[in-house]
């Protein structure tokens, strides 16, 4: 079977030679998402919060572009700058899905692009 790359209008454009997610076999392989706008492709979010609020409506955006959804996330990937922030990441990610919640991984690194505080990247599988 072929790759589909997808390509929202809805969320924040590549920064680098990737596509925002590609599908293969009815499972849509998401990029990571930093919390930049959509429109302007700048960092507005300051708080860990807005920052994780911003990545999971940039993430939704992609999964609905190529036909899933956030009901569809069977794994994710969760990259912090500080650890500490878990709980309040937490929180906001949790508000976004339900049960039976995607299998997860979550990772401090040194550093993100763009200065972010958090990365989500996801698989789904398509609705």
């Amino acid at each position: 079977m072929s790759l589909i790359a997808i390509a929202s209008p809805d969320a924040p454009a590549a920064i680098g030679p990737y596509s925002q997610a590609i599908v293969h076999n009815g499972i849509v392989y998401c990029s990571g998402q930093i919390p930049l706008d959509p429109e302007s492709g700048e960092m507005k979010a300051v708080t860990i919060e807005e920052q994780t609020h911003q990545v999971m409506k940039n993430l939704q955006a992609v999964l609905e572009t190529a036909g899933s959804g956030l009901s569809g996330i069977i794994r994710t990937t969760i990259y912090l700058q500080n650890l500490e922030n878990f709980a309040k990441v937490n929180e906001v990610y949790a508000s976004y899905l339900s049960k039976p919640y995607p299998a997860r991984a979550t990772v401090e690194v040194s550093k993100l692009p763009r200065a972010s505080l958090v990365e989500i990247d996801a698989i789904a599988r398509l609705l």
